[in-house]
């Protein structure tokens, strides 16, 4: 086992300390945050969205910026501005940088601003760097947008265009815990109340080490055709005759969506220890990569077709190559 992989491991074990009964979102930030990808965690209000990203930034040592999204919200909120200031006399504009240029940036609630807000991290997500008044600044090396928002309260929201969604990488759901997990929390908070527990940090290198050790998963040309069945299977459903996709689906996945799988699958092997990719490495991830690129039909949404149901019936019906 790698250095890296040990450090990993550690920084998983820390963050469900504090985040417990969700797994599947803190592998998630993981695999993003190895793939250099960008979340959207979508979930009901106290499931610990936002305390997953804390946890994350808080074990790992980086910086935090946090913007919660409201309609009254500009882009200059977000990226940074340039003021006006007098430098040995003499009037001079200055960039100062907005919370964007972070490690982490925490988009809370990003669906309560419009869409030119939302624009404002289209470059960041796509080509870490944004442009502010036609000069161009590169944003931290290890940089990450984790954005959340609430399935439910859509009055006064604003949803995110399809161009944006498909800059997340992943799109996880965050359910409510269940029964003993929702016990270990009440336990978990009344101890933090009491003492305020130190938590060793994770060198931040052990990440690039790791994103270069996942280039060497070994991805069979057998797993590239399973991959990118899957995502044609959104594309050109009427391939599949005998299966209801072709009424289900409206739109498919774009190249985004094969290229997210390869990393994300390779990424999630590695996590396993291993230093090749199988199917199971595929369809741990299928779900968060693609329920946010695709389009279900009317008939599909009538019919209370989600689009985890739609990807459940592809895997069903792409056979392993």
């Amino acid at each position: 086992m790698s250095e890296s992989l040990q450090a990993l491991q550690q920084l998983k074990q820390q963050i469900q300390q504090s985040v417990i009964g969700q797994e599947h979102v803190v592998d998630a930030l993981l695999v993003a945050l190895l793939t250099n990808g960008n979340v959207l965690l979508e979930g009901l209000p106290g499931t610990a969205k936002t305390r997953s990203v804390k946890s994350l930034a808080t074990s790992l040592n980086i910086d935090l910026g946090r913007v919660q999204f409201t309609p009254d919200l500009l882009p200059s909120d977000v990226t940074g501005t340039e003021v006006y200031q007098e430098v040995n006399g003499k009037p001079t504009l200055t960039f100062q940088q907005g919370p964007i240029f972070n490690n982490i940036l925490l988009a809370d609630e990003i669906n309560r601003s419009p869409a030119k807000v939302q624009a404002a991290l289209l470059e960041a997500m796509e080509e870490r760097q944004i442009t502010v008044a036609g000069k161009t600044y590169a944003l931290p090396k290890l940089f990450m947008v984790l954005a959340t928002q609430n399935p439910i309260e859509q009055e006064g929201t604003y949803p995110l265009p399809e161009a944006q969604m498909d800059r997340f990488i992943m799109k996880v759901t965050v359910d409510y815990p269940e029964d003993d997990a929702e016990a270990q929390i009440i336990k978990l908070v009344r101890g933090e109340e009491k003492s305020q527990q130190s938590v060793e940090k994770i060198d931040a290198e052990h990440i690039f080490t790791a994103r270069d050790e996942i280039h060497h998963v070994h991805m069979s040309d057998a797993m590239v055709d399973y991959i990118v069945a899957i995502v044609m299977a959104t594309r050109k459903p009427e391939r599949y005759p005998d299966s209801p996709l072709q009424q289900w689906l409206n739109v498919g996945s774009s190249p985004r969506a094969s290229i997210s799988l390869d990393k994300c699958a390779r990424a999630q092997a590695w996590l396993n220890g291993k230093d090749f990719c199988d199917p199971d490495d595929v369809r741990a991830i299928v779900h968060s990569v693609l329920r946010h690129r695709l389009v279900l039909s009317y008939d599909a949404m009538a019919d209370g077709i989600t689009a985890d149901q739609v990807i459940d019936e592809i895997l069903r019906q792409v056979a392993v190559a």
